[in-house]
């Protein structure tokens, strides 16, 4: 069993690779500040490679990037440096030492045009800044490193951190109304399925290199923001019929009524048809996941 090191092991989907990933080997788990000497800052382009240098991994997987979508209107440089270059530097150090890079992109890369579900060879055309720097990230690794997987997923959720859903749930606690935006897209997904699919697959690709590539990794079916946050609620109310809730009504808005400094794809839809047929995948769909972060979410705090 070779070695596994991970880089943003303490974001929701770094996380659950912790958990994932262990059967494959002897998982290095590292966050911004690292550990022993071993540096887990994109930042440190220098430090990266003397840590994979002296690891030689098996497999890398990066779970780190900036994602503060808006802020990376105002922070360009900063979102790029995370994203773009230090994916990079990831890959050139990846190849040399024979690892398996994994990595992590976004629906953001497309323009979110249409109504049809987009495929991993459909045109990328960013609207932000953040989709642009996480293309080029996925372009650095395809230019340095002939072993490599690329997940592009979307609406990220897990009972850690933030989300929207937990966002719901607290704003439907303080307010009689709601003003959710109806016009964009897409599929929630789950860190804890996000994680398992990529142990899966990189168990695929590491006896098989033609597995290489990009992938499209997303939960079935597909909702608004504002029926995502209806099932929110009313999931909720499901699970724990106690629960302070007042809000009273939820009203549909577009996306041009809640403008943002970065512009948000309407269509987030992602094609999982190829990842599914490669590697024999059945993926759930989204109200599996989101039920099951709710019950993680609002179950009750027990003390010894």
């Amino acid at each position: 069993m070779g070695t596994v090191l991970l880089l943003g092991a303490h974001g929701q989907v770094g996380w659950e690779l912790q958990r994932s990933l262990a059967p494959l080997g002897d998982v290095v788990a590292l966050g911004r500040h690292g550990r022993e000497g071993l540096c887990g800052d994109l930042l440190d382009l220098e430090g990266l490679r003397q840590s994979i240098d002296a690891l030689r991994p098996t497999i890398i997987v990066n779970a780190a990037a900036y994602t503060a979508v808006d802020k990376a209107e105002q922070e360009p440089e900063f979102a790029h440096a995370l994203n773009a270059r230090a994916p990079g530097v990831l890959a050139a150090a990846a190849q040399e030492v024979g690892a398996l890079l994994v990595h992590f992109s976004t629906d953001y890369v497309f323009d979110g045009s249409g109504q049809t579900p987009w495929t991993e060879n459909a045109p990328a055309q960013p609207l932000s800044t953040y989709g642009q720097t996480k293309l080029e990230g996925e372009q650095c690794i395809r230019a340095n490193c002939e072993r490599h997987l690329i997940f592009r997923t979307s609406w990220v959720h897990s009972a850690r951190g933030n989300n929207f859903a937990k966002t719901m749930l607290r704003l439907a606690q303080e307010r009689e109304q709601l003003r959710v935006i109806d016009d964009q897209i897409g599929a929630p997904t789950g860190a804890e399925l996000i994680a398992d699919v990529t142990a899966h697959a990189v168990r695929q690709a590491l006896q098989d290199s033609q597995l290489s590539g990009l992938y499209h990794l997303a939960a079935a079916g597909e909702v608004s923001w504002h029926g995502y946050a209806r099932f929110v609620l009313d999931t909720a109310r499901e699970l724990q019929p106690t629960l302070a809730l007042r809000v009273r009504e939820m009203v549909p808005i577009p996306t041009s009524a809640y403008p943002t400094p970065a512009r948000r794809p309407l269509n987030s839809r992602l094609d999982t048809s190829h990842l599914r047929r490669t590697f024999g995948l059945s993926l759930p769909p989204w109200q599996a996941g989101v039920r099951r972060m709710l019950a993680q979410t609002l179950a009750p705090t027990t003390h010894p």
